[in-house]
């Protein structure tokens, strides 16, 4: 299972709280795989450098053809700005097609609990995909 691991671009010194993002995507196919990860590698550079993020961590799991993301950030227009620049805003349209499904859970934490722990990520996102699945 590859894991990038946590990383802090920016300090949350001087803040309190921050929101908190995880999602789960799955792509349709096992060919998607490798396009998929390539693409993550874009967006996982471009985090590095993204100006409000506290921290991030992504793992792949591609014979499960699943990836998840791990995010703190500043505010949740910092969040968006990211989504909206290059190369994220790009590469979400072009991967658009060979999507079969993706989940998204947000929530404020305190700074002092960064880095959030991957097992609380996958018990928010877990509860939100079965609530999803119950609504259908």
């Amino acid at each position: 299972m590859p894991t990038l691991r946590w990383t802090t671009p920016n300090s949350p010194e001087g803040h309190e709280t921050a929101l908190i993002m995880a999602s789960r995507f799955e792509v349709r196919s096992l060919k998607d795989v490798p396009r998929f990860f390539l693409n993550s590698l874009a967006a996982w550079r471009q985090v590095r450098k993204a100006p409000g993020c506290f921290g991030a961590s992504l793992v792949a799991r591609p014979v499960k053809r699943t990836f998840q993301t791990l995010s703190a950030w500043e505010s949740r227009e910092q969040l968006m700005t990211f989504v909206q620049e290059e190369p994220h805003r790009s590469i979400m349209k072009a991967m658009r097609s060979t999507m079969s499904g993706s989940t998204f859970v947000f929530w404020d934490a305190a700074v002092a609990d960064l880095p959030i722990s991957w097992a609380e990520a996958e018990r928010r996102l877990d509860e939100k995909a079965t609530k999803e699945a119950q609504e259908l």
